[in-house]
């Protein structure tokens, strides 16, 4: 399993640095589920939404991942209707707990690695399901992600870690 040592951020609140980070990977998830969604089922099977959260979060840092896990959702469902407004806080909690398990890891371990990044996409997806079981009672919804969205929790995996290895260089 390959291992590299990064170079990771982590920009506080007063930095403008952190926003103009969130705001490029903002433009990324908002790009990505439009692409996603040009194909049956593309949102659900590829979870484009929470992509570049990941990547920025673990490259940039808790700060920039929350904000890009709060504002990517509400701008898309703000300008082109999806999420639908129902699903939002399911995929807001989802986002935030995403952001915040990468930018934990990276401040942990320094480093990044498949493993590391496969225990972040993980660890949102068990936290998130539990989270969204509780908020529309109903497993069988909450569990969609396992049941269609194993190639999007691929990509992240290897697409993240691909990402931020290749920002690295």
């Amino acid at each position: 399993m390959e291992t590299a040592n990064v170079k990771l951020y982590s920009w506080g609140f007063s930095n403008a640095k952190t926003y103009l980070v969130a705001a490029l990977f903002v433009a990324g998830n908002i790009v990505l589920p439009q692409l996603c969604h040009l194909v049956p089922q593309g949102g659900a099977r590829w979870l484009p939404i929470y992509f570049f959260t990941l990547v920025a979060a673990y490259k940039y840092g808790w700060r920039a991942g929350l904000l890009t896990a709060v504002a990517s959702p509400l701008v898309n469902s703000a300008l082109f209707g999806m999420p639908a407004a129902a699903a939002l806080p399911a995929i807001l909690f989802k986002s935030v707990v995403l952001a915040l398990a990468a930018g934990f890891a990276a401040a942990r371990f320094k480093r990044v690695s498949l493993l590391l990044i496969a225990a972040v996409v993980l660890t949102y997806q068990i936290v998130g399901t539990l989270g969204e079981w509780a908020m529309v009672g109903s497993f069988y919804a909450a569990v969609q992600d396992f049941r269609i969205g194993v190639p999007g929790m691929l990509l992240q995996i290897f697409g993240g870690w691909a990402v931020i290895d290749m920002l690295r260089k």
